[in-house]
């Protein structure tokens, strides 16, 4: 069993990833292989409605030229996928509003081919806007027919600076909730 998860801050090894690693920490202690994206300095465009993803219908999107096409075979090997952004302007970062775009449209395009993996938002904040942002990244896991597991409390670490996430004692523990829960999940659907 394999966990991907993608940071969509520009910031690498920030406070989003901090808590995607607390999340990652537990899914590996319970022996499941993980693995982080970093989209910092990666340029990643929206769809762009083409279309063509339906017509080829070979999973991938046909707008070739950045690394989307890598990271929806990577969610399409993984048995679990972590989407993380950051709160910018109470809203998910614009990297990973063009990464659930399109790797949302070429799932779709394939019979909805991320459907049944386990899936989970975790969202980084600074003080307001991040249940907005929560939404945003679970409604990519709902439309996709994915499950999502639950934690303690919404997957939400406060924190402005690098490595403030880390003194929100309820978001540490609420990340490794998610991490604990999204093992058992995995372990649930593949028995």
């Amino acid at each position: 069993m394999k966990v991907v998860a993608f940071n969509g801050s520009a910031r690498k090894d920030g406070n989003t990833a901090m808590l995607l690693n607390l999340v990652l920490d537990e899914i590996r202690s319970e022996g499941i292989e993980t693995e982080m994206v970093q989209l910092a300095g990666t340029q990643i465009q929206g769809c762009i409605a083409c279309f063509k993803c339906f017509k080829n219908k070979d999973q991938k999107c046909a707008v070739g030229k950045d690394a989307v096409n890598d990271y929806v075979a990577k969610m399409l090997e993984a048995d679990g996928i972590l989407l993380g952004s950051p709160t910018y302007f109470s809203n998910i970062s614009a990297g990973m509003k063009a990464l659930i775009e399109r790797c949302g449209m070429v799932s779709r395009a394939n019979g909805d081919m991320l459907k049944r993996k386990a899936g989970a938002g975790v969202v980084a904040v600074r003080r307001a806007g991040a249940i907005h942002v929560f939404d945003s990244l679970n409604y990519f896991f709902l439309i996709g027919q994915m499950v999502i597991p639950g934690s303690s409390y919404w997957n939400v670490g406060i924190g402005r600076e690098a490595g403030e996430v880390m003194n929100d004692a309820e978001g540490v523990k609420t990340m490794k909730d998610l991490g604990q829960n999204m093992a058992w999940l995995l372990k649930k659907i593949h028995t």
